[in-house]
């Protein structure tokens, strides 16, 4: 790492993390009229080559079973597809779209069928346009699948899909820094707390500078918990390592795949140019080594590929492009989001845990993260479910939906 040193020694915002979340909060500070404080972003990989961020499938849906994770996809979507207006109109900003090939759930037993009936009732009462498919109407609209084994499917073809999330993240950074935030490459090892232990007073980077700050935002990805601990904070957020595959099929599909989530939970998506992108996880999924990327070729071999073949026969004869490894930042309590300030150490702020959702969950995050920081309570979505003290108070928020 180029380590660089900070302009000042004070910041009123200190983020530790420049991946989707920090950059998000970041430009959400700038873009709010009633902050005008001093933001620092602290970055341990400015070229993201381990990064979640830059390992995602970068696509968004609205079916979730909780009606708050629904309207959070909701105000991605606006974003995505808004994003110039968002940035006040500058020209240099590009005008993105979702590509909206879908979600398709398949459900395989009459229990999994329930849930995706009543996850549907949430959906549509926050305005998704989310619809149940018979094996017949599966099979009638998409006849590359084999649904012999499918008892329902789901599926939701407005504003699910495909975004641009590199563009997004591009350019929060962009605008940011010209609007002042600093963006630096170093790494914070320690905090310094107020002899009450209520304050986060400063924070200590690797090449040894003290600097003061005013809140913390913990945007640390899989190692969250890294960071949590200097302030003396344990959250339940480790790293777990989940595969792609980019591959090309010597008989391309004839139209749009959605983004299918098999029962067996492998998942695979329209690429474009014939090409498609799988991804799954092996049945025992410890928590991982926060440096371990290492691909498991056998993976591949002996359960993706297979459970392909399996539901689009037209994937028996399939070549592999590219293939990688990334991190979940895995909320082993219930794999929804943790945000919000800490009960005791006040100023201290989680954005954490998104196992798997933080991309498309990213706009909202960052827009009340920074509404928090500025006013001490939301503006818009109000987050507070989200907040820390469920856990202390073991509230489990039950996402149905999870892949």
């Amino acid at each position: 790492m180029n380590t660089q040193t900070p302009t000042h020694d004070s910041y009123d915002v200190i983020i530790v993390g420049g991946g989707i979340m920090g950059a998000s909060t970041a430009w959400f500070l700038t873009d709010n009229p009633d902050f005008d404080g001093r933001v620092l972003v602290v970055e341990r990989d400015p070229t993201y080559e381990f990064a979640s961020t830059t390992h995602t499938n970068s696509c968004m849906r609205q079916q979730f079973s909780e009606e708050l994770n629904v309207r959070i996809s909701q105000f991605a979507a606006d974003f995505v597809k808004n994003l110039r207006d968002y940035m006040g109109g500058d020209d240099r900003v590009p005008e993105l779209a979702i590509r909206p090939f879908g979600y398709m759930y398949l459900a395989d037993t009459d229990s999994f069928a329930n849930v995706l009936r009543e996850n549907i009732k949430v959906q549509h009462a926050a305005g998704a346009a989310t619809e149940l498919m018979t094996r017949d109407q599966i099979k009638m609209a998409y006849p590359f699948y084999n649904v012999d084994d499918i008892v329902l499917g789901s599926i939701n073809r407005v504003d699910e899909g495909y975004w641009d999330g590199g563009a997004v993240f591009d350019w929060w950074r962009r605008q940011s820094r010209e609007r002042g935030v600093e963006y630096l490459s170093n790494e914070v090892i320690a905090m310094n707390r107020n002899a009450a232990g209520t304050k986060v007073e400063s924070v200590i980077l690797q090449s040894g500078e003290v600097v003061a700050c005013g809140q913390v935002v913990n945007a640390s990805g899989p190692r969250a918990v890294l960071t949590s601990r200097m302030a003396g904070i344990e959250i339940p957020v480790e790293p777990r390592k989940r595969y792609s595959w980019v591959f090309s099929a010597e008989k391309p599909l004839d139209r749009d795949l959605p983004l299918t989530i098999d029962p067996s939970g492998v998942h695979v998506r329209e690429n474009g140019g014939g090409t498609y992108q799988a991804g799954g996880h092996p049945d025992i999924d410890p928590a991982a080594d926060y440096d371990d990327f290492a691909m498991d070729h056998s993976l591949w071999e002996n359960h993706i590929w297979p459970v392909l073949a399996t539901r689009i026969p037209q994937f028996e004869a399939i070549k592999v492009q590219s293939e990688w490894v990334g991190h979940y930042a895995y909320n082993t309590f219930d794999h929804n989001a943790i945000m919000g300030p800490h009960e005791k150490v006040e100023n201290f702020f989680f954005l954490n845990g998104f196992s798997g959702h933080g991309l498309q969950q990213s706009p909202a995050m960052g827009r009340g993260t920074a509404e928090m920081l500025t006013y001490g309570a939301y503006r818009s979505l109000d987050m507070r479910r989200f907040h820390f003290d469920r856990i202390t108070q073991n509230r489990q928020i039950i996402e149905k939906a999870v892949i």
